[in-house]
């Protein structure tokens, strides 16, 4: 998979592409990692697997890292240059490809709220995925109203990012009306999936039936 060096407003990010060969018009998705200041890159588990899960499902995908982690030039900005970081690299992803017509975003953790703040800034996203959204962290209120459809699918055991406050995050997305928010809980999961078979891959294999199911519909 090609690394990838590409310009972000506070000098050059690096990240990973990997496109469908021959389709030109294959869908786009981007996958933001967890916290930088806590050990979050490109390369967190979960990131990764998302990035395959897209790929596999006919997605021409890329992750990257923020600024400040490791080939990423720039420090840490408590989520506001981090945005612009995303917003750089879905304006270098669709440059690349300009015959896409749907593009995704997936985010872990902070990458997460990241990719909803995302969401808000780009109508040309379709879809979203939100993987243990840290609602108890970070102010969602910003989705007002949230303008696509989405999965927000988390952990029972998750420490991090109580349950109880994605449900609360959830009941809130979905009294909006025009947008369906698909909500999945992983028995037994702490923040990381850290148990790829009990874990990592059904919440995995939830994200691609659900993509899937999205992509045969032409709904918002």
């Amino acid at each position: 998979m090609p690394e990838l060096i590409f310009p972000g407003p506070e000098g050059r990010l690096e990240g990973r592409y990997h496109p469908q060969p021959g389709k030109p018009d294959a869908p786009l998705a981007i996958v933001l990692h967890p916290h930088p200041q806590y050990g979050g890159t490109m390369n967190n588990r979960v990131v990764y697997n998302l990035h395959y899960a897209f790929h596999k499902m006919g997605f021409t995908v890329m992750r990257f890292n923020f600024r400040g982690v490791g080939r990423s030039q720039g420090e840490f900005d408590q989520g506001i240059g981090e945005l612009s970081d995303a917003a750089s690299a879905l304006d270098y992803l669709q440059a690349m490809n300009p015959n896409s017509k749907h593009c995704w975003v997936a985010g872990f953790s902070f990458g997460a709220w990241i990719g909803m703040q995302l969401l808000m800034r780009r109508p040309e996203i379709t879809g979203f995925i939100s993987v243990a959204p840290p609602a108890n962290m970070y102010d969602f209120s910003f989705l007002a109203p949230c303008p696509s459809s989405g999965l927000i699918v988390n952990g029972t055991a998750d420490r991090v990012a109580p349950p109880k406050d994605t449900n609360t995050l959830v009941s809130k997305l979905r009294e909006q009306k025009g947008i369906t928010i698909t909500h999945k809980e992983i028995e037994g999961a702490d923040h990381f999936f850290r148990d790829d078979e009990l874990h990592m891959k059904p919440m995995i294999e939830l994200v691609q039936s659900y993509v899937r199911q999205r992509l045969t519909e032409t709904t918002r």
